[in-house]
């Protein structure tokens, strides 16, 4: 492994996190079994979060789409400016949607989204994050379903990245400053 990891700093394992996962797709098939629902996953940080998710929901019809947005760059902190760089494609009037990220931090880039996705008209709109970062929330902003409640360090692996590395770590690990 490289520098970057500590065994001190080691956050959640892989099992603890799939277990969540499944616990957040039967609350999701309790909400809405037998309805047909569109996942929007924010894109890059959220897609391992989206797929293992939508793997272990049956009883829901499920449609995938994604957006792109951009507030980081290279730096462990937000530039506070939200930039979207890629809409859905689907057409979300009347549908029931649930928007997934990978981490609910300052509430920037969510609070955005949710304004952006209800401009479209769906039925529901719901947020599913796997983190919450709740101790640095800048706006009014909370996800409907939630993984984890994390301190506030920077977090890489299941899809969170520094600099575009570490995504595809299947757990969650704090970054070595």
């Amino acid at each position: 492994m490289e520098e970057w990891f500590m065994e001190e700093r080691f956050i959640l394992d892989e099992k603890t996190i799939q277990n969540k996962v499944e616990e957040i797709a039967r609350q999701i098939e309790k909400d809405y079994e037998g309805k047909e629902v569109i996942f929007v996953g924010v894109l890059k940080g959220a897609f391992i979060f989206l797929a293992d998710l939508v793997r272990k929901i049956e009883k829901v019809d499920v449609l995938i789409d994604f957006v792109k947005v951009s507030s980081y760059g290279a730096s462990t902190e937000t530039s506070g400016v939200v930039r979207l760089d890629f809409d859905t494609t689907m057409n979300l009037e009347g549908k029931h949607v649930i928007l997934v990220e990978d981490i609910l931090d300052t509430g920037l880039t969510l609070k955005y989204l949710k304004e952006l996705l209800e401009k479209k008209n769906p039925q529901s709109l719901r947020i599913a994050v796997l983190l919450d970062k709740f101790e640095r929330r800048k706006v009014d902003i909370e996800a409907d379903y939630v993984g984890f409640r994390v301190p506030d360090r920077f977090l890489v692996g299941y899809g969170l990245d520094y600099a575009e590395k570490y995504r595809n770590i299947p757990y969650v690990v704090e970054l070595k400053e």
